[in-house]
């Protein structure tokens, strides 16, 4: 696994990206030669059309992560690769028009564009057919040896047995007589050697999960293990890596504590991010006026009401703050004055509501509260204030997750779309609490690509 940023990306995935980066560079190019021989001028030197290459292939590859191509369904499926390579290259292209207008010099020619889209299209499904072909899905898929019998190991086999989870567990190894969970697991007693075991085994990673820890680490066997070149793990630190959550089951408050992360209030960090909403806010606000109009209209024609509704929310270091919607739910939608949880096919949700739910258009004018600078454009999704007093009841680290200021999207928006109970509530959590201790404008980048494919592929709006 790749550390980039804090975030944590398989070899095979970072790989891929840069051959197809380069396939697109390759694509660019060749398009340009052949229009240049097309219409009978000398191609000139590589340095002259160095921007409008390298703007196509980094436009287009923000795309392809953007529709979901590097994630366990593109990666496993052809046919699902294929449709999202379509939607990509088209969504590079709108932006590329875009720019070029604003910047001509930047980006290729029309007749070049074309040519670069066909050939783009035509290089990136030959690597992904060669590639599922070939290696398929184990050139993704990582070996892991897990020390431990327990409960806590079979965890780890049912994280491994998720369709795309991209793990295989060559084994389990039962430290004590107490771990009895999984009943295959191989006696420490009959292994002679734990290192050979290991490599015999080709296992790349141990994870060790053990149910009581104190007094019982195996330190000389995972030194040896660790001097063979094998990375030796613990499962909070594993799974956290696996899944982009804090695994609250496993993880305890020292965990936590003297691990790196949490350190999203540097000073730079919070300059840039308030830089960007500031200037991102005003510009989608002042784009996304007519669709606030259109929506306003629609919703005044469709039932009686207001346009828009403000509600209190819980913000930063658990301030409260009223955020501003439009109306998407009848008026009498909490009529006895008690917050509910919205569910999936709410009946309280109006016609033209859960279409502008579904396009995510009732949240712009939230940006007013984000140009206020009571939230950003990511962070956790903000709640209110009965649910909150409510959480923080019965989930551990609730109050934690208002150490960063909510956002309009977030890490736990985009991987567990609903939210509709308390156990619902913990997962959103343990997504918040990634984010929170592993912030970068890095992984803001991917939130805010990734939303674009939740937007373009609605499967949890509410």
């Amino acid at each position: 696994m790749f550390r980039l940023f804090k975030h944590y990306v398989p070899h095979a995935v970072v790989w891929l990206a840069l051959l197809e980066f380069f396939a697109l560079l390759g694509s660019a190019e060749a398009a340009w030669h052949l229009y240049a021989h097309q219409a009978g001028f000398d191609a000139g030197p590589l340095a002259d059309r160095g921007l409008p290459l390298a703007t196509f292939a980094v436009a287009n590859s923000l795309a392809m992560m953007a529709t979901g191509m590097y994630g366990n369904e593109g990666l496993r499926s052809m046919r699902f690769a294929t449709a999202r390579l379509l939607a990509a290259i088209s969504l590079g292209v709108i932006f590329l028009s875009v720019l070029g207008f604003l910047l001509p010099t930047a980006t290729l020619w029309r007749a070049n564009s074309l040519y670069a889209m066909v050939l783009a299209i035509a290089a990136l499904f030959v690597i992904r057919l060669v590639l599922t072909q070939s290696a398929g899905t184990e050139a993704f898929r990582r070996r892991i040896l897990v020390l431990g019998a327990g409960p806590r190991a079979a965890r780890l086999a049912a994280l491994a047995e998720q369709p795309g989870s991209g793990l295989e567990v060559v084994g389990f190894v039962a430290m004590s007589d107490t771990e009895k969970t999984v009943g295959h697991a191989v006696r420490r007693e009959a292994i002679a050697n734990l290192s050979d075991h290991v490599v015999a085994l080709r296992a790349g990673e141990v994870v060790l999960a053990l149910e009581e820890r104190r007094n019982a680490l195996p330190l000389n066997d995972l030194l040896r293990v660790k001097t063979t070149g094998v990375h030796v793990n613990d499962i909070a630190s594993f799974i956290e890596r696996e899944t982009g959550r804090v695994d609250l089951a496993t993880t305890n408050p020292s965990g936590l504590i003297f691990s790196d992360g949490f350190s999203a209030g540097q000073r730079i960090s919070k300059v840039g991010k308030r830089l960007f909403d500031i200037a991102a806010s005003l510009i989608v606000l002042i784009v996304g006026l007519p669709l606030i109009l259109v929506a306003g209209i629609a919703v005044i024609l469709d039932s009686r009401g207001p346009v828009f509704y403000r509600q209190p929310r819980v913000g930063l270091f658990g301030e409260p703050y009223d955020i501003y919607k439009i109306r998407s739910m009848r008026t009498d939608a909490e009529a006895e004055g008690k917050a509910v949880w919205a569910s999936e096919n709410d009946p309280r949700v109006t016609r033209v509501g859960r279409i502008i739910r579904t396009l995510r258009i009732d949240e712009l004018p939230q940006l007013w509260c984000v140009l206020k600078g009571e939230m950003s454009f990511v962070g956790p999704r903000p709640e209110r204030p009965s649910f909150v007093e409510e959480l923080e009841k019965q989930l551990p680290y609730y109050a934690e997750r208002h150490m960063v200021k909510p956002g309009l999207t977030g890490w736990a928006q985009i991987n567990y779309p609903y939210g509709a109970s308390v156990e619902d509530a913990r997962v959103k959590l343990e997504y918040d609490l990634y984010y929170a201790k592993n912030y970068s404008p890095f992984l803001d980048l991917l939130i805010l690509l990734q939303t674009v494919r939740v937007v373009l592929w609605p499967d949890g709006a509410r």
